[in-house]
């Protein structure tokens, strides 16, 4: 299998054969804001980072570190160092981890299951890190005869690993994850609590007691984002996941907190790359 050096690219290849792709990145491509795929995500860091905001929670990144992500959780890379920035992304179409699990194994549980302080990151020992890039590597090298079934297999036993230590780890933040703007985080978790309704700068900068200005200052030099943007990306993951449980487009507008549709298409649009319609009956396929 290749090796790509774009995420985008292997992205594409990921939705295009509906199975999955594997990059090897080394630098950004280019600082990308909260975003969602139409495929899980597994993010295997090699030289660490800083920070990690996925839906509403922050992880601070360490060499070996795994984040499992699903195609509904939006999630941006925050105060990364731009000179080195060394991970790997395996992208995976959902449907695929479905169809290589059995009857006894179900190797979607570590994408599916999300139950209270359920952890995203795997921190793995040095010995699972060795196994980890073991697999890819032997993926990434297979070539010739039966490349495939090679390459499906040893897949299929990465998968197995990563769903033998998902949920093993306690969901006890590292003490590098609190160290950030804790109004950001009651900031976050208010905008979580009352996304299904209108939420603007004035409304959170009364109840915060701080002014406009200095909210949208803080929030964007914590998260990398800005307000607007992280609610309307955590906005279109409820609509996409609404729509994928065979929701209509009017059904998803009316349980994401939209506050009109022209809003909700033109933002849902621009997000995922099709309209809810066409993404609803992509999803009944």
């Amino acid at each position: 299998m290749k090796e790509f050096t774009s995420c985008k690219a292997a992205i594409d290849l990921c939705l295009n054969t509906r199975t999955f792709s594997i990059a090897h990145l080394y630098k950004e491509e280019k600082t990308m804001d909260m975003h969602i795929h139409d495929c899980y995500e597994l993010y295997y860091s090699i030289c660490g980072g800083k920070q990690f905001l996925i839906d509403n929670r922050f992880y601070c990144i360490a060499p070996g570190d795994l984040f499992v992500i699903n195609q509904y959780e939006s999630h941006k890379l925050a105060q990364i160092d731009n000179s080195i920035h060394e991970r790997i992304i395996i992208s995976i179409y959902p449907d695929y981890v479905k169809q290589i699990s059995s009857e006894h194994t179900d190797l979607d549980r570590c994408f599916s299951v999300r139950e209270n302080l359920f952890p995203h990151r795997i921190p793995l020992t040095k010995e699972q890190q060795n196994r980890f890039l073991y697999y890819v590597n032997k993926i990434t090298s297979a070539d010739g005869f039966a490349h495939d079934i090679i390459e499906q297999s040893v897949f299929m036993e990465l998968m197995v690993m990563v769903n033998a230590l998902y949920g093993q780890e306690a969901a006890v933040p590292r003490e590098d994850d609190s160290k950030y703007n804790h109004l950001v985080d009651d900031i976050i978790v208010y905008i979580n609590r009352n996304i299904l309704h209108p939420i603007t700068i004035e409304e959170l900068s009364s109840h915060f007691f701080v002014s406009t200005s200095y909210i949208c200052r803080v929030f964007k030099q914590v998260t990398g984002t800005t307000i607007n943007k992280y609610i309307a990306a955590r906005r279109v993951s409820i609509a996409k996941a609404c729509l994928n449980a065979g929701s209509s487009a009017m059904e998803a507008f009316e349980k994401s907190g939209f506050g009109d549709y022209s809003n909700f298409y033109k933002t849902f649009t621009g997000a995922v790359g099709v309209s809810p319609k066409k993404y609803a009956a992509l999803a009944v396929r």
